[in-house]
């Protein structure tokens, strides 16, 4: 085995929000996984967080749904273990353990205390690398997503961001729901199980973060040991997406006091130079605050909802621009109408210089204050690495927020909105007719 190298390939400097001055190692196991830490030694614990690229796109076909239920079965028993017996080591421990799964990534969150760190560890591993899938505990777990999957059919939210998905990205796996359908979950059995955690847990595609009691030599060691029996690949990844939304109208039927309303188009790159500009005039249009020009115009100005935002949406295999709100069924036609308006405005002048003033005060005040506790810190250090970026970007973020003038926000306004193509569905029963799709 190699030693772990004293030298970081890269290390920076950021401000908590007291402002102490910690230092962020970028490292490499022995075995060669890379991973980012916060040495942080005030508190007694230590918070990491693994990261696999490939969530639930990397579902079979005729399997979907088994990535995500074998997420939710990987804290109910391992190795020698069962549910109950594993659930009372990890009690004794103090351990916390979760495991999810979303479209682009399998999730593993662990907290220890130091004092029970080799046994925390040695509990954790089979966890990960020996999940038992009990056929109770799939039993349970199956229950649980189909109760899942019914309840999304009656939430308007959820059937609005559903058909929206499937609008803008057709037969890619972004366009299904991760967690499958009643159907497929049902006829899902334990091989499927050990299947989806072949698919899901390839080393070769983990990024690590880790933040508190902990050294780079003890967390390179943790590392190799909790990874050791994973195998080097996982699935292969289904490729890029086609975006496929063209402007216009859908209608979901659905009996309401609210119509829930997703609206979009194709958006921008993560690994585009010009993405934080980007993110800094979106804050602008619908960050989901007051002040924001579509709360200001739909909330504050007329009481049509209790919020609205947008956002961008950099997926790994396509990129979105959207946003959602939920409003009175007489409403929805003016809504739509205030929407693509201010889309309009946007796209044609930019933002104002005191608008772009105040988000910049805004964004670059409360970065810091995400970086509150260890979970918080590895949780943030995993999703800079699954976006793609250096270790230097937390102390360089700022600087780039500020480095935004008004001619790039003008710019980027103009490149990325499209009024003309913006997409909505609506679930509801709006009064007007919309014109919807079939």
């Amino acid at each position: 085995m190699r030693l772990l190298a004293p030298a970081f390939a890269a290390a920076c400097l950021f401000a908590l929000p007291l402002r102490a001055e910690v230092p962020l190692e970028e490292l490499t196991s022995p075995e060669g996984t890379p991973a980012w830490l916060v040495e942080e030694g005030s508190l007694p614990f230590t918070a990491i967080e693994l990261r696999f690229e490939g969530g639930t796109t990397l579902d079979a076909d005729e399997t979907q749904g088994a990535i995500n239920l074998m997420a939710q079965l990987m804290d109910q028993g391992a190795g020698d273990m069962d549910a109950q017996e594993f659930a009372t080591a990890r009690e004794d421990l103090g351990m916390r353990l979760s495991v999810g799964a979303s479209r682009d990534e399998v999730s593993v969150s662990a907290r220890f205390l130091t004092e029970n760190r080799d046994e925390s560890v040695e509990l954790l591993r089979p966890a990960l690398t020996e999940p038992r899938f009990d056929e109770d505990a799939i039993e349970r777990a199956r229950g649980q997503v189909i109760s899942s999957i019914r309840s999304d059919l009656r939430d308007p939210d959820e059937l609005a961001g559903r058909a929206f998905y499937e609008a803008a990205f057709g037969d890619h796996p972004y366009g299904r729901s991760g967690k499958g359908t009643e159907d497929s979950v049902a006829a899902l059995d334990r091989d499927d199980m050990l299947e989806a955690h072949g698919r899901a847990f390839g080393r070769d595609r983990v990024h690590v973060g880790a933040a508190g009691d902990i050294d780079a030599e003890t967390l390179g060691a943790v590392i190799d040991t909790l990874l050791a029996d994973l195998p080097q690949t996982g699935a292969e990844d289904p490729g890029a997406a086609e975006i496929a939304l063209e402007g216009g109208v859908e209608v979901v039927e659905f009996d309401g006091p609210q119509a829930s309303i997703v609206f979009g188009h194709s958006g921008i790159a993560r690994d585009d130079d010009d993405f934080i500009t980007a993110f800094v005039m979106n804050q602008i249009l619908g960050g989901g605050r007051f002040g924001t020009r579509l709360m200001t115009e739909l909330r504050e100005e007329r009481g049509l909802t209790y919020g609205v935002h947008s956002r961008l949406q950099p997926m790994r295999h396509g990129a979105l621009m959207m946003g959602s709100l939920s409003t009175d069924p007489a409403n929805v036609e003016q809504v739509i109408a205030l929407v693509r308006e201010e889309w309009e405005k946007m796209a044609a002048e930019g933002p104002t210089d005191d608008e772009l003033d105040a988000i910049i005060t805004y964004l670059t005040g409360s970065f810091p204050l995400q970086f509150d506790g260890n979970a918080a810190i590895a949780r943030i250090l995993a999703d800079f690495q699954m976006q793609g970026l250096d270790a230097d970007y937390i102390a360089e973020r700022n600087e780039l927020v500020s480095g935004v003038t008004p001619e790039d926000a003008r710019a980027m306004a103009e490149r990325i909105l499209d009024p003309d193509g913006l997409f909505f569905v609506v679930a509801g029963q709006p009064t007007e007719d919309l014109g919807a799709a079939d």
